[in-house]
């Protein structure tokens, strides 16, 4: 009995762990180190601030295609799991291979669905393998893979030749960690709670208007610090080994929210989401006008875990809502996030070419407010709907 035990917590461990890294994977390596690598991206295909801005966009756009079909398919996770590890590998390799814009820009769009399938697929994974009771520190985790991601991405663009290697290096990693989560997903076990599809009742939704406004506002102004941050600190002075180190910090933030998350999942989902923008709103702040080096490092820390955090506090927020459709509802809620991201990344390029950077990251700050007062005044308790 005990050594049924013991395999069933290792074969629950090693899935988180993988799961972990597949969101590693297509958002840290993948998605946003977009953002990371894009001085140098730049430079190479003579690319404008406005049009990476629209390549963002766009890769936003096909990111919330990617969650769309995990909306769709929310009980089919297998699928969704398969289909990111394609989109994230194959477009991280047409990165890679790119000589031009002509080749770049549909491969950056391609590898950012990668992480829309990803987020609701691994949701349904965790919540069929993984017993009922652990099942909301094992989203957390997983969802936090970020972090790591962000500081491998950091790491290897101080150790690579270029942004291009790095990207072949996400292309190998995340097809990896995407094969390891289909092989240790057991397609028979039954969800802790029974999960429902039909993703576009109107009820629903409308149960859902504070968490997906508050998302939206939240991806829009975050699109200043994770398309234009690295940018902006270089061009404010910071050297590229500094400007990269900061990045990490982005990365060492969302990482430690696996530290935080027990506390996090013991407050009312609300309350968690009302905390965790009210930092991110305070680490935007204080890179307004980046002064030392060491602020400014220790601002993106903060970002970081602000931002994972937050989108931990999300996925329990529409969980708590309705326990029934815990995937559809991280669908739903990182579509609009992402929307938010892509209207954010073309506002904040044209805004920055006209009223500078500074002017970028205080609107962005008023968002990220905004983004918090959506969890004032929250009342009601889970829908009963079935």
């Amino acid at each position: 009995m005990k050594r049924t035990l013991s395999l069933t917590l290792a074969s629950e461990t090693a899935l988180v762990v993988v799961g972990t890294c597949l969101i590693a994977g297509t958002y840290g390596l993948v998605r946003l180190a977009y953002g990371l690598v894009l001085p140098g991206i730049q430079a190479s295909l003579s690319m404008s601030s406005a049009v990476a801005g629209y390549v963002s966009s766009g890769a936003s756009a096909a990111y919330c295609l990617g969650a769309l079909g995990g909306l769709v398919a929310a009980d089919r996770p297998r699928l969704l799991v398969a289909a990111a590890l394609a989109t994230a590998a194959v477009g991280s390799v047409g990165m890679a291979v790119s000589l031009g814009q002509a080749l770049f820009v549909p491969s950056a769009v391609l590898a950012s669905a990668g992480a829309g399938f990803a987020s609701p697929g691994l949701v349904a994974v965790v919540g069929r393998n993984l017993a009922a009771a652990r099942v909301d520190r094992a989203q957390a985790t997983v969802n936090a893979g970020t972090g790591p991601g962000l500081v491998a991405a950091g790491l290897l663009a101080l150790v690579l030749p270029d942004w291009r290697t790095g990207f072949a290096v996400a292309a190998a990693f995340t097809a990896a960690a995407g094969l390891g989560v289909l092989l240790l997903d057991r397609p028979g076990a039954t969800p802790a709670l029974p999960v429902r599809s039909d993703p576009f009742d109107r009820g629903w939704l409308a149960l859902l208007r504070r968490p997906l406004t508050g998302a939206f506002l939240l991806g829009a102004a975050s699109a200043a610090v994770w398309t234009y941050g690295r940018a902006h600190l270089v061009s404010s002075g910071a050297s590229d080994s500094a400007s990269v180190l900061a990045w990490v910090a982005l990365g060492v933030g969302g990482t430690a929210t696996v530290l935080t998350a027990r506390r996090q999942t013991a407050l009312p989902a609300p309350r968690a989401w009302l905390l965790t923008t009210a930092v991110t709103a305070g680490a935007t702040a204080a890179l307004v006008a980046p002064g030392s080096v060491w602020v400014s490092v220790l601002a993106c820390g903060v970002f970081g875990w602000g931002f994972v955090a937050a989108t931990s506090a999300l996925i329990a927020w529409t969980a708590h809502l309705d326990p029934g459709r815990t995937a559809a509802g991280t669908s739903v809620a990182f579509i609009a996030l992402v929307l938010g991201q892509a209207a954010g990344s073309s506002a904040a390029g044209a805004l920055a070419e006209r009223a500078g950077m500074s002017a970028t990251f205080l609107l962005a700050v008023l968002a990220t407010l905004l983004a918090a007062s959506c969890a004032t005044h929250v009342s009601g308790g889970p829908s009963r709907r079935r």
